[in-house]
C-alpha cells in the first residue's frame, strides 16, 4: 500500500545528542540523552502524536545509530517503509549546547556526506508522494546532490496539489553561499503551496527580511499560506483571507532547538483539520513552546490536550 498516509515528510534524520547539563560547554560535559533528531523527520513524529498517519523519506547509515532511528521511528508511531539504507556511509550525529534561554549552538557530524542526501530521483515512491494529503519537503534537501533532484522530483510530482509545504530550514553550514540557496529555494517555492520559515529563512528565499514584505514576496511566488516567524514577536501568516498575527505563548525556555519542529507538526494537524489560520497558528505556537520548555525534541512532542492546556483549555 502506498495510499493512506496524512503526512509525507522528506529530509534529515540523525541521532541528537543533547547534554545532561545545561550552561556548559561540550568540552566540560560528561553525559548526553540520546534522540532521534532531524528536522524533517521531528516533523513526522510531531504530527504523529496528534493522531495523523505518517512517514518519512530519508535514509541512515547501516549501523547502530540506524538501527536505532528505525526503532525510535516505530515506537513514535512513524512508518519507516521509505527509510533506505546507504552502507558506505555513516548515520549522522547532532551535538548541541545548552545555554538557556536563547543560546543553543548546534555541531553537525555529517561526514563524508549524510545519507540523507544521498537520497536519488529513483528511490522514491512517487505515488506515495502524490497521495499523501500533505507533502513536506525541506531546503536542507536541495543543499546537495542527489537529493537536490530528488527533492524536486518529489515537489514536481505532487503538480502543486493539495497540501505541498516547503520548510525554509537554511542552515549556513550546508550551503556554499545565501545567494546559492536563494537560486534553489526559488525552483522549489514554484512547486510549493505552503512555506514556512523564520525571518533570515524568508531572506534566504526571497532577499527580504521585513516580515509583511517577505510574506507578500512569497504570496506573489504562488505560495497560499505564507508563515513568519518572529521569535519573541510571535508568528504572522498571510494567505487568500489577509494577514494574521498572533504572539508568543510564554515559557521558560529549556531548549529551544525542538520549538520549530513541534510547530510545523501542529501546523500540518490544523491544516488536515481544517482550522482557520489564526487558530492554527495559535496551536502550533502553544505547541512549539511545549517543547522549548523541555530538553528533548522528538520525545518532547507533546498531544493535541497537552497543547490546549497551555492555551488555557480553549480550541
Amino acid at each position: 500500500m502506498t495510499t493512506g498516509f496524512d503526512l509525507v515528510t522528506m529530509g534529515r534524520i540523525g541521532v541528537d545528542l543533547y547534554p545532561l547539563q545545561t550552561g556548559v560547554g561540550l568540552e566540560d560535559v560528561t553525559s548526553f540523552g540520546k534522540y532521534l533528531g532531524g528536522s524533517a523527520t521531528n516533523v513526522a513524529v510531531a504530527a504523529a502524536r496528534y493522531g495523523r498517519a505518517c512517514a518519512v523519506i530519508t535514509k541512515t547509515g547501516d549501523d547502530p545509530f540506524g538501527r536505532f532511528l528505525r526503532r525510535a521511528l516505530a515506537g513514535y508511531g512513524v512508518a519507516d517503509r521509505f527509510v533506505g539504507t546507504s552502507p558506505h556511509l555513516p548515520t549522522p550525529v547532532t551535538f548541541c549546547e545548552v545555554f538557556p534561554p536563547d543560546d543553543f549552538p548546534l555541531y553537525f557530524y555529517r561526514f563524508p556526506k549524510a545519507p540523507d542526501l544521498d537520497l536519488s530521483p529513483g528511490e522514491l515512491d512517487l505515488a506515495a508522494i502524490r497521495s499523501a494529503k500533505v507533502f513536506w519537503a525541506t531546503v536542507t534537501g536541495l543543499s546537495q546532490e542527489p537529493s537536490r533532484s530528488a527533492t524536486l522530483a518529489a515537489l514536481e510530482a505532487r503538480g502543486r496539489k493539495g497540501i505541498t509545504v516547503l520548510d525554509l530550514d537554511y542552515r549556513p553550514m550546508f550551503w556554499e553561499s545565501r545567494e546559492q540557496a536563494r537560486e534553489w529555494v526559488g525552483k522549489a517555492l514554484d512547486h510549493a503551496t505552503v512555506a514556512v520559515g523564520n525571518l533570515d529563512e524568508c531572506e534566504t528565499a526571497v532577499a527580504l527580511r521585513e516580515p509583511r514584505e517577505a510574506a507578500k514576496a512569497l504570496r506573489d511566488k504562488g505560495i497560499s499560506l505564507a508563515v513568519v516567524k518572529q521569535g519573541p514577536k510571535g508568528v504572522l501568516a498571510a494567505d487568500d483571507t489577509g494577514e494574521v498575527e498572533v504572539p508568543p505563548v510564554p515559557v521558560e525556555v529549556v531548549n529551544g532547538l525542538g520549538a520549530g519542529d513541534a510547530f510545523g507538526g501542529a501546523l500540518v494537524h490544523g491544516l488536515l483539520a481544517g482550522w482557520g489560520t489564526e487558530r492554527i497558528m495559535r496551536f502550533a505556537n502553544a505547541a512549539g513552546a511545549h517543547v522549548a520548555g523541555e530538553l528533548a525534541c522528538s520525545d518532547a512532542m507533546p498531544t493535541e490536550d497537552q497543547v490546549l492546556r497551555r492555551l488555557g483549555g480553549t480550541k
